[in-house]
C-alpha cells in the first residue's frame, strides 16, 4: 500500500489547488541548444552561491555558453560573471574541499570542468587540478558520496555514447567512471558494462545499503542492457540472485522519496512512454507501482497529441505543504522523433491522502509544451512555498512562483558537520509532525543532468511544531529535536 492510512489523520486544513505565476520574463535570455550531442542534457544546478539564502541557478547551454543566474530577491534575476564554458550538458553543486563555498561539477560533451566557488558567486576553473576526472567523453550523469574516512568525495560519472567508436552510435555505449580520492589526486575505476546512462543516484536502497543506481537509455544500447544497481561497499553490480530484477527502458532521470513512511525510498524512473515508479518492498526489492497510482503519465494530458510522452527530469517536493510529496516531471520530445508527442506538457502530479497522484499542471499554470529538460523545485523567494524552474531545449528558461493560497506549514532543515563532508551528504533527515513521519535522503545525484544542494524542505500540514531526527553518514544520530514550523533550522553533528 503506497500511503499508510495514518496519514489520513494528519490535521491538515482544507488546502487549495496549486497555483503558479509565470515570471519567466524576469530571467535573462538563455536556452539549451545544439545538435545531437545536446538532444539529451540541459540540466540545472540550484544552490546558494552568495550566502543570502536565496537559490541561484547554473544552467547548461549546450553549444551556447552556460549561464550563472543570480537571485537578487523579489524574483529579480540577472546573469552573473562566469568562465565561458560551452558543450555543457549539466552540473551538480558540491563542496569538494569543505571550505564552505559550493563548487560545481560541470558535465560536458568533452572534458568535464570543475568550478571552484568563492564569496559573492565567484567561480574559478580548477579543472587542471582534477586531470584524472576531466575525461574527454560525453558525460551525462553524476553522483557523489564520501566514503568512510575520506575527506574528499568519491565521484561517479556516467558517460553516454562513445563518439570515437566508428561503429556507433547504436550499441556503442561508453564505460562509466568511479573516481576515488587519493593523497595525490584521484584514481579512476572503470565501471562496465555501460549502457548509456542519463542519470545516477547514490543513496540507501530498499535494503538500507548504499548503492549507485544507474538509469540507462535503451535507444543506444538497443538490446542486452538494462537499469543497473551497483553495491558501493561490495563494489559489484546486483543481479537476480540479489533480488534485482532487470528492467529495460528509455531511462532519462531518477527521483527518490519515501512515500509511505516505511523508511525506504520509492524510486521514480522517467522514460519515453511510461514513467516507472518502483515501490520499495519489505524484503529489500522493488516492485512496479500499480497503474492506478497515477504516476505513469504516459501521454500528454492536454492537447490532441495522443502519441507517447518523453519524460526527463523528475523531482519530488511538497508543493502545497500538506505533508505529502508531490511530483514534477519535465517533458519534451528528444528533437523531432515522429513516434513521440511533439507538444508534450510537463506534469505536476499532486499526491492525495490515499497515496494516488492527480494531474494539476494545466490548472496550476505550469503545463509548458516546450522541449523541457532540467528543472528544480526550490523556494526562490523564501516564502515557504516551493517554486518551479525549468530549462528547455531551443526555448527560453522558465520560472514559476508558487502562489497557492492556504498552504500548510513548512520547515527547512540544513546539516553541518566537521571534516571533508561538511554538508553531511548521505544523511537521512526525518521530520515528524502530529505523529506522521517523513524522511529525505540528503544526497548529490539523480534528476536529469542537474540537481540542487539546499536545505531540505518539508511540508507540515496544520502542525505548528515538528520533531527532527538525523541519521548522520557515520550512522550516529541526533534527535528528535523539537522545532517550530516556518523556519530554516541548522543541525550540527556533535
Amino acid at each position: 500500500m503506497i500511503r499508510a492510512a495514518v496519514l489520513l489523520c494528519l490535521a491538515t486544513p482544507v488546502l487549495a489547488e496549486p497555483v503558479f505565476q509565470d515570471l519567466s520574463a524576469n530571467l535573462p535570455a538563455h536556452s539549451y541548444v545544439g545538435g545531437w550531442e545536446h538532444f539529451v542534457g540541459g540540466g540545472v544546478a540550484v544552490f546558494d552561491c552568495d550566502g543570502d539564502a536565496l537559490p541561484d541557478v547554473f544552467a547548461a547551454g549546450g553549444t551556447a555558453p552556460a549561464m550563472l543566474i543570480r537571485n537578487r530577491g523579489g524574483f529579480v534575476f540577472d546573469a552573473a560573471p562566469l568562465p565561458a564554458i560551452t558543450g555543457v550538458t549539466g552540473a551538480y553543486p558540491i563542496d569538494l574541499d569543505a571550505d564552505g563555498f559550493l563548487d560545481l561539477f560541470v558535465l560536458r560533451a568533452g572534458p568535464n570542468v570543475v568550478l571552484k566557488g568563492a564569496a559573492d558567486c565567484g567561480f574559478m576553473d580548477i579543472s587542471y587540478q582534477f586531470a584524472e576526472v576531466a575525461e574527454d567523453k560525453w558525460s551525462t550523469a553524476f553522483a557523489a558520496w564520501w566514503a568512510d574516512g575520506d575527506d574528499r568525495p568519491t565521484l561517479a560519472i556516467g558517460n553516454y555514447v562513445d563518439r570515437d567508436d566508428p561503429d556507433g552510435p547504436f550499441e556503442a555505449c561508453d564505460t562509466n567512471s568511479i573516481m576515488r580520492p587519493t593523497p595525490e589526486g584521484y584514481v579512476r575505476d572503470v565501471l562496465k558494462p555501460g549502457f548509456c546512462p542519463l542519470s545516477m543516484l547514490a543513496a540507501r536502497d530498499a535494503r538500507g545499503r548504499h548503492t549507485l543506481r544507474i538509469s540507462n537509455d535503451r535507444h543506444y544500447y538497443v538490446s542486452g542492457g538494462y537499469e543497473q544497481m551497483w553495491d558501493i561497499a561490495q563494489a559489484r553490480f546486483l543481479d537476480t540472485q540479489d533480488g534485482w530484477a532487470n528492467v529495460s527502458l528509455w531511462g532519462m532521470g531518477i527521483a527518490s522519496r519515501d512515500l509511505n513512511g516505511d523508511g525506504a525510498d520509492e524510486v521514480m524512473l522517467t522514460s519515453m512512454g511510461d514513467q516507472l515508479l518502483q515501490i520499495a518492498q519489505p524484503d529489500g526489492t522493488y516492485k512496479g507501482a500499480p497503474y492506478s497510482i497515477g504516476t505513469y503519465a504516459q501521454r500528454p494530458h492536454v492537447g490532441d497529441d495522443g502519441r507517447p510522452s518523453t519524460g526527463w527530469h523528475a523531482e519530488f517536493g511538497d508543493v502545497d505543504n500538506d505533508g505529502r510529496a508531490d511530483l514534477f516531471i519535465a517533458k519534451g520530445n528528444v528533437d523531432q522523433m515522429p513516434g513521440m508527442a511533439t507538444r508534450d506538457p510537463n506534469n505536476l502530479l499532486m499526491q492525495q491522502p490515499d497515496g494516488t497522484f492527480v494531474e494539476f499542471a494545466a490548472d496550476a499554470g505550469v503545463a509548458s509544451t516546450h522541449r523541457s529538460r532540467g528543472a528544480a523545485l526550490a523556494d526562490f523567494d523564501q516564502d515557504g512555498r516551493l517554486d518551479l524552474f525549468v530549462s528547455n531545449r531551443r526555448a527560453p528558461l522558465e520560472i514559476y512562483r508558487n502562489v497557492t493560497p492556504e498552504t500548510g506549514n513548512w520547515l527547512r532543515v540544513a546539516l553541518r558537520q566537521t571534516g571533508g563532508n561538511r554538508d553531511a551528504i548521505g544523511a537521512v533527515i526525518t521530520v515528524t509532525a502530529q505523529g506522521v513521519g517523513q524522511s529525505i535522503q540528503h544526497i548529490i545525484g539523480g534528476g536529469h543532468a542537474g540537481g540542487q544542494l539546499l536545505p531540505r524542505h518539508f511540508g507540515l500540514g496544520g502542525a505548528d511544531t515538528a520533531l527532527v531526527h538525523v541519521l548522520w553518514p557515520d550512522s550516529s544520530e541526533t534527535g528528535p529535536v523539537q522545532v517550530k514550523a516556518g523556519q530554516t533550522v541548522t543541525l550540527k553533528k556533535p
